[in-house]
């Protein structure tokens, strides 16, 4: 007994004890006091308030009326965010490779970050040397890709125009969307259809589909599909890769549904 006690790596007890708050914060309805955290680890106040305010000072506890009374902070959400994209990330990846294979294109899965798209994973065509766009990291436009339209095709003109405001869209090429009227009309489309496109909205001489992904209450959460060139994408086969996306999607969905 005495080896393995010696061979066990000791814990750190201020870490544990931080940790404790986070988790009692985290399990409140309501903002937890300081006198119920120092109840809770049993040590005295000023100890515990020096653990609270680092903490807060990180960002993982907030103070949300000025008093010693503590919620989760913006660092924590930041976290859960980046759990969330790192196990979307490993739940679709054989999907990517999936459509990929069905399509001969590289496949992308984007989410939504503020008014772009961003790509979370990706995975290339064995017989495709060249992927026209969109690389794991990079960002596109929202309104005038096919990943952009698949994210946000459940909004409506007033929030569309909470999210991109009043004054034109850039337009990028001469086909891009630059109204707000006509956004919502390629949204409900979008929805309507169970996948996106863009021909050449973005960039010249390349076509994009994609498909929403729902979670369990129909949010839309991410959105997967392919990008090349008009060469390797005419739009016959535009259209059929777009219900292949769509296919996946809806595949997706209906795993991450109870």
């Amino acid at each position: 007994m005495q080896k393995k006690a010696a061979l066990e790596t000791p814990s750190i007890q201020s870490l544990g004890r931080g940790l404790s708050i986070l988790e009692a914060v985290a399990q409140s309805s309501e903002p937890v006091p300081l006198r119920n955290l120092t109840t809770l680890l049993g040590i005295d106040r000023s100890s515990v308030f020096r653990l609270a305010n680092t903490l807060k000072q990180r960002g993982f506890l907030a103070h949300p009326n000025g008093r010693k009374e503590y919620v989760l902070g913006p660092s924590v959400w930041r976290l859960s965010r980046k759990y969330g994209r790192s196990t979307l990330v490993t739940f679709c990846h054989e999907h990517l490779k999936r459509l990929a294979a069905k399509t001969g294109e590289t496949a992308h899965l984007a989410v939504r970050e503020g008014t772009q798209a961003l790509f979370i994973d990706h995975h290339a065509a064995t017989d495709q040397v060249v992927a026209v766009s969109g690389r794991t990291g990079d960002f596109m436009p929202l309104y005038c890709t096919a990943h952009g339209k698949a994210l946000i095709a459940d909004l409506e003109v007033a929030e569309l125009t909470a999210l991109f405001g009043d004054a034109p869209l850039q337009a990028h090429t001469k086909r891009t969307i630059v109204s707000i009227d006509r956004l919502a009309e390629a949204c409900a489309l979008v929805s309507a259809k169970g996948f996106a496109t863009d021909d050449r909205e973005f960039l010249e001489e390349v076509r994009c589909v994609a498909a929403p992904i729902r979670d369990r209450d129909g949010a839309i959460v991410a959105s997967i599909g392919i990008s090349a060139p008009l060469t390797r994408l005419p739009k016959k086969r535009c259209l059929i890769a777009a219900r292949q996306a769509s296919d996946i999607a809806r595949a997706i969905s209906a795993s991450l549904m109870p």
